[in-house]
Order: structure tokens, then C-alpha cells, then sequence
């Protein structure tokens, strides 16, 4: 996504390097690969030339910032830097509107009408609408069919309504005005608070379509009218936005098929030329892939930086906050099975496409060589030799090492080779002793809670081992003792210790064998000073 302008703006980074001041001489060959990648793009040639002067007027002359300070630290700005900024805050500006994605009713039905050509869209737009309104606004959504003239539409809409459980209101074969009007009064019968509108197209735009789509929103007064607009057809999707802004004072844009299209100018001039922004972004065929537009998001992945925001809103969207803190300390205590690392592949597929998921990354982009693609066929290789492999393998990997002929049972039944496995299952040891390894060295971890004391009681139980002290019971019961305080101090750590597994209602590190211990009470003193 973006591939296009991405490369302009990197190249313009790159002349700029080195540079200590910006000038209109030095500017101009940086803003010239701008403005190539730009047109590439399919951005309007108006759009271009008007962001390009705005860059050059902010960025020429302006006394560069040396220092600034981020976090409590000051860090070094440079000129690269500065135009960079100038780039971001234009590019946000282009994209940018105020107000909710939704414009809800105070009372009543909230009318929604979808509209725009056909093969934009609409249709799975609708329903990916109605499914984000019903889960992340708490709405109760009902999408009306008015699309009476392309076959199978109707069916369509009320096979997707079905899989996200979305009554859908249809009469085959009638006036899509009426089915509209009636649509709503059923809708407010079935107390419904929003309805949906999935409107007809047509492959270019005529006074009948036109005409259709007025006299709904006539009759039914819709607080918003979106139009679905296919990405990929670049300057002609905005002219057709135009037309319909025109006849119908658009509420705002939904851009369909953003994944699918390197150059993505679509996004930067449908506001500038048509004046209605861009609401919703379409990223996928899935129901569950559509999200809201965020132009500051959308402005700092065009300049090759990642999207963090983004990027957590997905991690969100699909982990459990509480499972993956027990996970995190579980690995950090070397206790990782194959069992999660197939949860792992899991969480990742359902994020979304891997190569999206690294261009969220900050600075993915200048790290990888152009027409870089990320195989996403070794996920699915690799789920299917874990998934091959028996709930005793995937808790303990020994089991290849004493029967080798495991390994070829697994290759064949995951269609592998034996030698991929055998890889597989060395990657997975690697990865697992370095977790560990981290774990046991507190270093950058030790702020946190019990990460400190964690690691000393790991020393100590290893200075047992190795000194031959193994069978002195009260040394190897202080060292279990110290591990069990180190645990107990930091609720993250006493949850991660097993799926399930409560933690234990002491923890005393007592060499007497009577009363309580001093750490049992620097422990409880520490507790109290939190809950302060």
C-alpha cells in the first residue's frame, strides 16, 4: 500500500541528507521526486501542484529547530528532519475533518445511504458498516436491499447480514424508493436505532440513477450519505465523488480496496477536489476489515514511518490484554510450549496480512529493498507441522530427540520435509532458551515488579546445581523459596506462572523454620507502599 508515494518521499529524504540548510536550490530536486511520485500516484494534478508550494513556503527560510525535547531528553533535528514535519502536517491536512465518522440522531432512526457505481463496493461496505457500528458503538443496525437491479444483490446483502447476525429488509422486485421508506418504519416497529441503506449503481452515472438516489433521500432523509469509491481507479473515482457531492452534499467517503493499490492517490485528493472526506478505508474482503480513516495514521505511512497507532488498534482488536501479559511472563520464564506458539501464528493471521502489519512498523519501509513482499505462505506452513504434531510433542519437543520416526510422521502429515520440521523445531528451541536467557538477566527488565528478584533466585538455583549443593535440602529450599517471594511480588508474574494456576498463599523465605521472614515482610511493606 502507498508503495508509490512512499518512494517519492524516500527519495526526497535521501537528496536532502547531508544537507545543513534548506534552500530553495536544495529543496527543488527533493520536492521534483515528490511531485513524480505524487502524479504516479493518480493524484490530481491541482492537489499536487497546491501541496508542493505549501511545503516549499513552510520548509524555505524557516530557522531550523536544532534540539527539541521528547520524553525529558533533547534530541538533534536536522534539516531532513524539518522537511519531513512540513510534509507530514501538509499531507494531514489534505485528509483531514473534524467531527464524528457517524453523525447519529438524538432520537429516532439514524438513516445511513450507500451510494456510489457498481463494482465500488457497496454492498460488503454496508455490511462491514453495520458490523463496525453494531460492535465498537453498541447500535442495533438493520441494512434495507434497495438494489433491485443488479441480479443477486438482494441475496447477497442477506447472506452477509446472516453471517454477522444483521436483520436485512428486502421486497424483490419493488420500487427502491418504496423499499427504502417501508425499510424504515420497520426499523423503528423492530426498534432499531440505525438503518442502513445499500442503494443500486450503475457503470457510469446517468440522470436515472441520479434521479433513484434523490428521491430517497427525500423520502427518507438520511442523516449520512457515504459513497463507496474503488481506490484503485484513481482519478476517476474522484471525479465520479464530485458528481455525486454535487447532486447530493455527501456526508463523507468510503475508500474500498486500499490494499490492493501501491499508488493510493485517491485518498489524498478526494477531499481537496470533492470536499467530502474520506470516513471509512476498506482493507480487505472480510467482514471484520474496515476501519476508521486516520489521516495522521494514513500521513505517516505515505512518508515511510509507520503507523503505531494503527498498529496497536489491530493488536488490540485481537488479543486478550490479561492472556498476553501471563504469555509475555511464561516466556520470559522460559516456559513457552509449541501449544502458544501456534497462538501466536493465530493472533498474527488474524491481525491482517503480514506485510500491512510491518509497514505499520516506524521505518519498515527504508529497511527493506524496493518490491519487498513478505511470504505469508510460511505461517501457514509452519500452523500445519505444529498442528500435525500430538498434544505430549507440542508440550515437550524431546520426544523427537529419544523417536526420531516422530519427525517423519509429522513431515507427512503436514506435507513437509523432514528436514523443514526438524528446522522448525531448532528455531523454536532458539527462540525459547533466548526468552529464558532475557528472564534470567533483569537488565532493561528489572523495573519491573519481582523481574529483579526473579533473576537472582534463577542465579541461585543455578549456583545449587552446579556447586553440588543440589542435595542440601536447605539451600535448594531457599532457592525454590526466593523464586516463590520473586513471584509473589509481582501479580503479573504469580499469573503467569500456568494457565489457571493460582498463586501460593505464602511466600516465605524463612531459614529458621520458624515465624515469619524478614523478606515476607519487606514484601507485604512493598504491597502496602503500592496500594498508597
Amino acid at each position: 500500500m502507498f508503495e508509490t508515494l512512499t518512494k517519492g518521499f524516500r527519495a526526497a529524504r535521501n537528496r536532502l541528507a547531508g544537507v545543513t540548510e534548506l534552500t530553495a536550490d536544495n529543496i527543488d530536486p527533493a520536492l521534483r521526486d515528490v511531485r513524480l511520485s505524487l502524479l504516479e500516484a493518480d493524484v490530481e494534478f491541482s492537489v499536487v501542484k497546491r501541496f508542493l508550494a505549501n511545503v516549499k513556503e513552510q520548509a524555505v527560510g524557516q530557522t531550523v529547530q536544532r534540539t527539541a525535547e521528547v520524553g525529558g531528553k533533547k534530541i538533534k533535528i536536522g534539516p531532513v528532519e524539518q522537511f519531513v514535519k512540513v510534509c507530514q502536517d501538509e499531507l494531514e491536512k489534505m485528509m483531514a475533518w473534524e467531527g464524528p465518522a457517524v453523525e447519529f440522531e438524538d432520537s429516532g432512526v439514524t438513516g445511513i445511504m450507500m451510494v456510489g457505481l457498481q463494482g465500488s463496493g457497496k454492498t460488503t461496505s454496508a455490511a462491514k458498516l453495520a458490523r463496525l457500528l453494531t460492535e465498537e458503538h453498541g447500535r442495533k443496525v438493520m441494512m434495507v436491499a434497495a438494489d433491485v437491479a443488479r441480479p443477486g444483490a438482494i441475496e447477497q446483502l442477506q447472506v452477509l447480514g446472516e453471517q454477522i447476525d444483521i436483520p436485512v429488509f428486502a421486497i424483490p422486485g419493488g420500487d427502491p424508493v418504496d423499499i427504502c421508506w417501508q425499510g424504515l418504519k420497520e426499523a423503528k416497529h423492530a426498534k432499531r436505532d440505525t438503518v442502513i441503506y445499500d442503494t443500486a449503481g450503475r457503470l457510469a452515472i446517468d440522470e436515472r440513477l441520479m434521479g433513484e438516489v434523490r428521491n430517497i433521500k427525500e423520502k427518507c432523509d438520511p442523516k449520512n450519505i457515504f459513497m463507496v469509491i474503488d481506490a484503485m481507479i484513481g482519478q476517476d473515482a474522484v471525479k465520479t465523488a464530485k458528481s455525486f457531492h454535487d447532486q447530493l452534499s455527501l456526508s463523507g467517503v468510503v475508500l474500498t480496496k486500499l490494499d490492493g493499490d501501491a499508488r493510493g492517490g485517491a485518498a489524498l485528493s478526494v477531499q481537496e477536489v470533492t470536499g467530502a472526506p474520506v470516513k471509512f478505508v476498506g482493507l480487505g474482503e472480510t467482514l471484520d476489515r474496515m476501519e476508521q480513516f486516520r489521516p495522521e495514521g494514513m500521513a505517516s505511512r505515505i512518508l515511510g514511518m509507520g503507523d503505531v497507532v494503527g498498529l496497536m488498534k489491530d493488536f488490540e482488536g485481537v488479543v486478550d490484554e490479561e492472556k498476553a501479559e501471563e504469555d509475555a511472563m511464561r516466556m520470559l520464564q522460559g516456559d513457552f510450549t509449541l501449544d502458544d506458539f501456534l497462538d501466536q501464528i493465530s493472533m498474527l493471521q488474524n491481525m491482517g496480512p503480514l506485510q500491512e502489519i510491518f509497514e505499520k512498523l516506524p521505518m519498515f519501509g527504508d529497511s527493506m529493498p524496493e518490491g519487498f513482499n513478505i511470504d505469508e505462505s510460511e505461517l501457514v506452513r509452519t500452523k500445519a507441522m505444529v498442528s500435525s504434531m500430538t498434544k505430549q510433542e507440542r508440550k515437550d519437543i524431546s520426544l523427537f530427540k529419544k523417536q526420531p520416526r516422530r519427525l517423519e510422521r509429522v513431515a507427512n502429515g503436514s506435507g513437509r520435509k523432514i528436514e523443514e520440521v526438524a528446522s522448525l523445531l531448532q528455531r523454536f528451541v532458539f527462540m525459547r532458551q533466548m526468552m529464558g536467557d532475557i528472564g534470567q538477566q533483569a537488565g532493561m527488565l528489572s523495573k519491573i515488579p519481582g523481574m529483579k528478584q526473579l533473576a537472582a533466585a534463577r542465579r541461585l538455583k543455578d549456583v545449587v546445581k552446579t556447586g553440588g549443593l543440589e542435595g542440601n535440602p536447605m539451600m535448594a529450599g531457599l532457592a525454590d523459596q526466593l523464586l516463590e517471594a520473586a513471584i509473589a511480588e509481582s501479580p503479573g508474574l504469580a499469573r503467569g506462572r500456568g494457565r489457571g494456576k493460582k498463586p501460593p498463599k505464602t511466600s516465605t523465605v524463612d531459614m529458621s523454620g520458624g515465624g515469619p521472614s524478614a523478606t515476607r515482610r519487606k514484601i507485604k511493606k512493598k504491597k502496602k507502599k503500592r496500594r498508597k
